[in-house]
């Protein structure tokens, strides 16, 4: 595998993390220019270069010429619509952190901050005991530096790191010692958090070429790469040649189901980002990644209300018109008008608009948008496009964030086709929510004009080759390019929105590792705020003792449990769960006593009818409480399993809020 140095760049200080992959190693570009329009605050990739030699056909490469003129038609566009506006930006120097400082903001972003304190206390403790082996080694390596980096300025020490992790002590002086190595390190760790033991059959993670492949998430990714580089094996996966042929993967479903994005509470969802973090620093460690960060500069927003406008303000703006807006209107409108006339056009995406008419449309837009005076229909659909593409690129941070474009940029380094999919699950998982659901939004509407190809004429390359500059060139970010690098990483941008746009079902999947981890963390939590009432140690202790007895019991072959329905009758619905029972059937079973008994409907309008019966696929089966907050349930989970791992939850069927209702 590739090794990969350091390089520098500046991101912004926020609250989410920060990761960055590094790079090959480069000189830092210096600029003096504030013009917008300046080259190297321009394009975080360049304009094409006479100098760029062909790739060689090897595991790295693309190992073949895919055509380009598309990404560099687009980026001639670009830098033409920028010249055009020949507006001011700010943009800080980029400064290189300390040593430990990045490590202090990582423990820090990944909700570790208690461990870099002069005391701890128990709300690290929780997480800490849901970490795998190779997400706790992450962890550690970080806070051995942290702690080094404290000695050396003599600040008061903090916490060993053998405390944290209960490593048990080896006689060692506190002299300060060499940075042990990483299989030291996962060898001094405890193991007892490691989601599989070490004789799973990891079968599913080798190359299998020409047939669909299993693309397993009961297990940490990282895990799995460790496993495949203890046994000296590491899969190929050559870069595609056909620009439409794609590898396919399958998640297999277990028995708990898959869980999506969406399908777990605003809770829960809150503690995914951390956990995602910690799992692809984890996998980066494994795989012989760094990641780094540094820190960004700022830019000054405008004053328009639509473009140049932060995602957070836009839907800030929106939720006031419509409540729970969650991708911003104005997004929503450039797509609709888009899939009702732009489909079918050839070259859409491709063939620029006017750039006068473009930036006319804006005027107007930011003039009549909210009051509904927008005539769409009067509207040229290359000229919709070309708003589509600058309202992306104007966002004062990239879509894909500031803090993590480098990271996005730099999957393509990852030799192996499915741990690249695994390090953009992990970074999808770690956006922010109005950028993943302004992403998953436009990557959707990508995959429909792909599937008109025959009459658009736009494959997958097109496509992602027309839309890389646009989601990877952000004018607030400097240009740190090695020289003879510019096709290379052209082709990986491009091949990295190609993995987004085909792969966009597997990458908004939650992992069922980080369910677990999840389920595990809210059970932690759980038994700390107990203990802090003693009324409630005996209450407790009778839970706990309930529980064991439920975990010895589960080969139980039957059991009878209640099923609510609160918003839509007055009844509850009993059902005998054994080891075949599913989600489905329990559905049914809801809807043939609906029908058959008569039951005493609260709200008919909740219930979508067809053919005077009940649609089931209008239902959606909840789980609630216990060790989740809500969880929306695969319509393939077997139920008895689920009550085994959360028997203190309680089950709600609800209608399904993607359906519309029938009045």
């Amino acid at each position: 595998m590739d090794k990969i140095g350091k390089r520098g760049s500046g991101f912004a200080r926020t609250r989410i993390p920060r990761p960055q992959v590094v790079l090959q190693p480069m000189q830092p570009a210096c600029c003096s220019c504030s013009t917008r329009n300046c080259p190297c605050k321009m394009s975080q990739l360049p304009q094409k270069s006479p100098l760029a030699s062909p790739l060689s056909e090897d595991t790295t490469s693309r190992g073949d010429n895919l055509p380009m003129e598309s990404f560099w038609l687009e980026v001639e566009n670009i830098k033409q619509s920028s010249e055009a506006e020949q507006e001011e930006c700010a943009l800080a120097d980029v400064k290189t952190q300390e040593e430990g400082e990045a490590e202090a903001e990582w423990l820090q972003d990944a909700g570790l901050s208690d461990l870099i304190g002069d005391h701890g206390s128990e709300s690290d403790n929780a997480l800490l005991s849901t970490l795998t082996k190779t997400q706790a080694a992450a962890v550690q390596r970080r806070l051995d530096t942290y702690s080094r980096s404290r000695r050396r300025k003599n600040k008061p020490p903090v916490r060993d790191v053998r405390d944290i992790f209960g490593v048990v002590g080896s006689g060692e002086t506190g002299k300060e010692k060499e940075e042990p190595s990483p299989d030291l390190l996962l060898h001094n760790l405890r193991t007892a958090n490691v989601q599989k033991p070490e004789s799973q059959d990891y079968s599913c993670t080798v190359r299998n070429p020409g047939k669909e492949e299993v693309f397993n998430m009961d297990i940490a990714y990282s895990e799995q790469a460790a496993v495949l580089l203890k046994g000296s094996f590491l899969p190929e996966s050559k870069r595609i040649k056909d620009g439409n042929v794609l590898t396919k993967f399958k998640i297999p479903k277990g028995r708990l189901g898959v869980t999506r994005i969406g399908d777990l509470s605003a809770q829960d969802m809150k503690k995914i980002p951390t956990l995602a973090l910690i799992e692809l620093t984890a996998l980066c460690d494994v795989l012989g990644f760094e990641l780094k960060r540094n820190k960004a500069a700022k830019l000054k927003t405008t004053e328009k209300r639509l473009f140049g406008v932060p995602l957070n303000t836009l839907l800030e703006n929106d939720q006031k018109l419509l409540p729970n807006t969650k991708v911003p209107l104005l997004l929503q409108a450039l797509l609709s008008c888009l899939e009702k006339r732009g489909l079918e056009t050839e070259g859409i995406l491709r063939v620029s608009g006017s750039q006068t008419r473009i930036k006319s449309l804006e005027q107007k837009l930011e003039r009549d948008f909210y009051s509904g005076l927008f005539r769409w229909d009067e509207v040229h659909q290359n000229d919709v496009s070309g708003l589509l593409k600058r309202f992306i690129r104007e966002l004062p941070a990239p879509l894909l964030t500031a803090e993590y474009l480098p990271a996005f940029a730099a999957v393509q380094n990852i030799p192996d086709l499915k741990q690249r999919l695994q390090a953009l699950n992990l970074l999808i998982l770690i956006l922010p929510e109005p950028n993943r659901n302004t992403l998953k939004a436009l990557l959707e509407f990508l995959s429909k004009v792909v599937s008109r190809e025959n009459n658009n004429k736009m494959n997958l390359w097109n496509v992602s080759t027309v839309m890389a500059p646009n989601l990877f060139m952000h004018k607030g970010l400097p240009n740190k390019i090695p020289e003879g690098k510019e096709k290379q990483l052209a082709e990986g941008a491009a091949d990295v929105v190609r993995m987004m746009i085909h792969y966009q079902d597997l990458l908004w999947t939650v992992s069922s590792f980080l369910v677990a981890q999840v389920r595990k963390l809210n059970e932690s939590n759980s038994k700390r705020y107990q203990f802090c009432d003693k009324r409630l140690k005996n209450l407790l202790r009778k839970i706990h003792a309930d529980k064991d007895k439920v975990e010895k019991n589960q080969a139980e072959p039957s059991k009878v449990v209640k099923v609510h329905a609160s918003l839509l009758l007055k009844d509850s619905l009993e059902v005998h769960l054994n080891n075949a029972t599913r989600v489905a059937d329990v559905l049914r079973q809801f809807q043939k006593n609906l029908c058959q008994n008569g039951w005493n409907i609260v709200n008919t309008v909740n219930l979508l009818k067809c053919n005077n019966s009940m649609e089931c696929t209008n239902l959606l089966l909840y789980e609630v409480g216990g060790n989740i907050g809500e969880h929306c349930l695969d319509p393939d989970t077997y139920l008895l399993d689920l009550y085994h791992i959360n028997p203190h939850a309680e089950w709600i069927i609800k209608q399904n809020p993607s359906y519309p209702r029938m009045f």
